[in-house]
């Protein structure tokens, strides 16, 4: 059976790096196969068709995330 995988980039919200032919990490808001859109962080090709493998998390996880970057000591 097929799965009906489909993806829509609700919000482009910001392009962490940039790597080779274009390719660029990136935070998104992405609903995935119809779902409610959640924040996704990886790479994608210039045109947005491949990506690479990442992570999806809720507006609370990604707050979690921030909270923890922020607390780190440089």
């Amino acid at each position: 059976m097929a799965d009906d995988f489909t993806f829509s980039i609700e919000k482009q919200i910001g392009v962490i790096s940039q790597g080779k032919g274009g390719w660029q990490v990136e935070l998104n808001l992405v609903s995935w196969s119809g779902r409610e859109a959640k924040y996704d962080i990886r790479s994608w090709s210039p045109d947005h068709q491949k990506m690479g493998k990442g992570i999806t998390m809720t507006q609370e996880e990604l707050k979690t995330l921030a909270q923890i970057i922020n607390s780190m000591e440089n």
